[in-house]
């Protein structure tokens, strides 16, 4: 555990993760209170490091949900910064609340790019209210084009890796949910999106994680057919 009380994932011998350093410097140099790195298409949408557990958990719901900050950076490819929030609630009502009851006053979602295309998000949270100044963007978005190549790399590397040890930290990376969608799209006969919007549903009203519900349908234990 580091001095500011937040876990941190290590190698074996100790050493701090590459995901970790990762993260690192975005708390530091950035008035936030925690953060997580996540890539797309290495082999799926993947969440490599968190700072701590509410980092974590908010880019999962996230993930769970289908609505948040992070979705809209991916979408736009443009940074999202909410200060406070209360005020966006209407945005995304359900996330919105159960982002608070973790504690979180503010988000701030910036895209990372290879080149002109989004290859992930880096999420960060503040525990209370309060906005990112223009020198403070100016370096965050620094920090993320600076990281974009190496968070691929990661992301690549523990998607080849059975032996790389997982936590609450960094959430195995989610083929069982592609696997599950396409499970559930020949089930129903629907599209991917559907399947996918069927998962979360799923999950969302049963309180359980998509990655949960996805482990369940691909061990055959839970069909969607009628």
């Amino acid at each position: 555990m580091s001095d500011d009380g937040t876990e941190a994932r290590t190698e074996p011998g100790g050493a701090p993760s590459a995901a970790a350093a990762l993260c690192a410097p975005f708390v530091e140099l950035l008035p936030v209170q925690g953060v997580s790195i996540s890539v797309v298409g290495a082999p799926a949408h993947s969440t490599i490091g968190a700072t701590d557990t509410v980092a974590a958990r908010a880019e999962e719901l996230q993930f769970e949900l289908g609505e948040g900050p992070h979705w809209e950076a991916l979408r736009g490819g443009q940074a999202v910064l909410v200060p406070d929030l209360d005020e966006r609630d209407q945005s995304w009502p359900v996330f919105g609340a159960a982002v608070r009851e973790l504690g979180v006053g503010a988000l701030f979602a910036f895209p990372m790019f290879m080149g002109a295309v989004t290859v992930g998000v880096v999420d960060m949270y503040r525990s209370t209210p309060g906005g990112l100044d223009a020198r403070a963007i100016a370096t965050a978005r620094t920090l993320a084009a600076s990281t974009a190549g190496a968070a691929l790399r990661v992301a690549a590397r523990s998607a080849s890796e059975d032996s790389v040890a997982r936590g609450a930290l960094t959430p195995e990376m989610r083929r069982e949910v592609h696997q599950a969608t396409g499970m559930i799209l020949a089930q129903l006969q629907v599209t991917a999106t559907e399947a996918f919007s069927r998962l979360q549903a799923h999950a969302y009203s049963t309180g359980q994680t998509v990655e949960f519900v996805a482990h369940e349908v691909v061990a055959r234990r839970l069909s969607f057919r009628n």
